[in-house]
């Protein structure tokens, strides 16, 4: 339907009012600077007015809409800071909202209004928008039929040098341009690539560093042996974000507190790509060799709740009786039943990462400046679970890498 509606209605009106403007300029070249309001006849010029008014709404909704969409694929992908998404259907995945992206959307709107004053320097702007969109467009497509199509060389040749020459044409004849106002959009674009590649370098290192020293279970069971660690009466669960193993931020918290909960419970929450997850398969759990402590895999879609704070008790019974099912003996499951009566306690991970003098100054003054301040005011990774304050407790750790 959307190819039939632009084959066959959008693209023939655009032809024709661009060559309606085209002929309305060779008759009247003095009216260049408001052709399309001029070439409008008189009788018709309000409802042109308030058509094209509602075309601009129709179109900035378009952009913020995949503005959302990017953002959340880019955070999937671990390039971006996290944000505050909240899906809006329970249908369609993509159907989503950011109300971080969409109030820097409306601050940088005002702020371009603001600074350019007159159309003349927002055209510059927005003309060298549109041809870079165009030549990105065409290499990405060219990369496409290479790669995923497999489409033979003499083909993408046909399809690329045709269209890079034409839109070469427009880029550089926009150059002039730059001056006047067509520097802003770079402008924006080389901020935005600094914050993803601090944030992807910075996340990359951080799993790096987490991924050499997670520990082994013959080590954590060693540190459980010794006589010199106290297991604490109560029920504990530590948040991480590795999947798989256990963190070194469990170590780090093993020796200087020398305590353990007599249940610790390693949590790992994963958002799935589905609408939403069937409670049956939600947890999953397993043993991690010593008694008292167990790993679980919290599953969700994207249309559950992953409150925490709203049903914290039956979120507790849930893990809990899952754990019941893989206990191996009663005296498991009575020892499970005690701690969670004597209270519980979220332990969540906070880890900050400096680096040391072996680095170059670019490493040390992306990693010690951008992704701290990043990490540091970007939305906690757990601020969606909503972990309740009054039971929570953040263990830190610096990651010298």
């Amino acid at each position: 339907m959307v190819h039939f509606s632009f084959s066959f209605i959008v693209y023939p009106a655009m032809v024709l009012a661009y060559a309606g403007e085209t002929a309305y300029l060779i008759k009247h070249p003095d009216k260049i600077t408001d052709a399309y309001y001029s070439s409008v006849p008189k009788p018709v010029y309000w409802p042109m007015f308030i058509l094209s008014n509602l075309a601009a709404i129709v179109a900035s909704q378009s952009m913020i809409s995949a503005c959302f969409s990017i953002v959340k694929q880019s955070q999937a992908l671990g390039c971006f800071p996290r944000v505050h998404i909240i899906h809006t259907s329970s249908k369609h995945e993509g159907q989503i909202y950011c109300p971080e992206i969409n109030y820097t959307l409306m601050i940088l709107c005002i702020g371009l209004v603001i600074g350019f004053r007159d159309g003349v320097a927002l055209a510059n702007a927005y003309g060298a928008v549109v041809i870079w969109v165009m030549i990105i467009t065409t290499c990405l497509t060219t990369l496409v039929m290479l790669l995923v199509w497999n489409t033979h060389v003499l083909l993408i040749l046909t399809f690329f040098v045709p269209y890079i020459l034409i839109e070469g044409v427009f880029m550089t004849s926009l150059l002039t341009k730059i001056p006047q106002g067509g520097w802003v959009p770079f402008a924006i674009s080389a901020f935005f690539l600094t914050v993803m590649f601090s944030w992807l370098y910075g996340r990359s290192r951080k799993s790096a560093y987490e991924a050499e020293r997670k520990m082994s279970l013959g080590e954590l069971n060693q540190m459980l042996a010794r006589n010199t660690v106290y297991r604490a009466s109560g029920t504990c669960f530590f948040y991480t974000d590795l999947v798989n193993g256990i963190p070194p931020i469990i170590r780090h918290y093993i020796q200087h507190t020398s305590s353990v909960h007599e249940t610790m419970v390693i949590v790992t929450f994963r958002t799935l790509p589905v609408k939403k997850v069937l409670p049956e398969e939600r947890f999953n759990v397993g043993k991690l060799g010593s008694d008292g402590v167990y790993r679980c895999l919290v599953q969700f879609g994207y249309n559950d709740s992953q409150s925490i704070a709203v049903a914290g008790d039956e979120f507790v019974a849930s893990v809990l009786a899952k754990l019941k099912e893989h206990a191996e003996s009663t005296d498991e499951i009575e020892r499970l039943d005690s701690a969670a009566e004597k209270g519980v306690v979220f332990v969540i991970g906070r880890t900050i990462l400096k680096t040391n003098r072996n680095n170059g100054w670019f490493v040390r003054f992306i990693i010690d400046y951008l992704y701290r301040f990043l990490q540091k005011n970007c939305r906690p990774e757990l601020s969606i679970h909503e972990v309740p304050p009054g039971k929570t407790l953040q263990v830190g750790m610096l990651y010298e890498i």
